[in-house]
């Protein structure tokens, strides 16, 4: 290359450089605002005990996966011990457990139910929704086919902000109760679960925004009377 090519090709090349800087500051910038306004909008209605915890009429419990045997796993197992906490301590007066029946071979809600039964909670308690594929989708599905309007959430601490920040953003007046995670769980686990949720955040406030639509509107049973 001739040197008057060389000089013309700096310049081009300095702008490129300048622009994949400048997005990928854009990008950081993004992740890091999207991550602030969910962690700090929702710091002050995460309990980390149940005897903290305002009344609502509906605690709103989240699927965490199954084990390979089909019964509920450790995190998911500690979310139905707090919700069923909660409703033996009159803080709520019914459950509504959201998760994944995607196929015959994955139904959360078959394996919550049979796991809340067998720890004491009356089947009068509990409405079961079929369709929370992901926390925006049942965060929706909550306010807009099963008509809460109050709720604690029940999830991991690690989770439990962009949970509330979703039920508030369609519509439901959130407060939340965090069960325990770092330290309880394989560190490496955890931080997978950490670093998925950076990224959950960014998603979360993207749907509220863009006012996505669950691919499932319809289906439901009737919350239990007088929540």
């Amino acid at each position: 290359m001739s040197r008057r090519g060389r000089r013309r090709s700096r310049p081009v090349l300095r702008r490129a450089v300048r622009w994949s800087i400048g997005g990928v500051l854009l990008c950081v910038a993004i992740v890091l605002g999207c991550n602030l306004l969910v962690i700090g909008s929702t710091e002050p209605d995460r309990f980390e005990t149940v005897a903290a915890v305002p009344e609502r009429p509906v605690a709103l419990v989240l699927g965490a996966g199954l084990n390979p045997d089909g019964t509920p796993s450790g995190m998911l197992a500690d979310r139905l011990d707090a919700a069923t906490a909660l409703l033996r301590a009159g803080k709520v007066r019914a459950l509504l457990f959201s998760g994944d029946n995607g196929s015959i071979y994955h139904n959360e809600l078959a394996s919550m139910h049979a796991y809340a039964l067998a720890h004491g909670v009356p089947g009068s308690k509990i409405a079961l929704d079929y369709a929370g594929f992901d926390t925006y989708d049942s965060c929706y599905r909550a306010r807009n086919i099963f008509g809460v309007r109050r709720t604690v959430v029940v999830t991991q601490e690690f989770h439990l902000a962009r949970a509330i920040y979703l039920c508030r953003a369609l519509g439901i007046d959130a407060v939340g109760v965090a069960q325990p995670d770092w330290g309880k769980y394989a560190s490496g686990m955890m931080t997978r679960q950490a670093a998925r949720e950076v990224a959950a955040r960014v998603k979360a406030v993207l749907d509220v925004l863009m006012h996505r639509r669950p691919a499932v509107l319809g289906g439901r049973e009737p919350l239990p009377r007088n929540s």
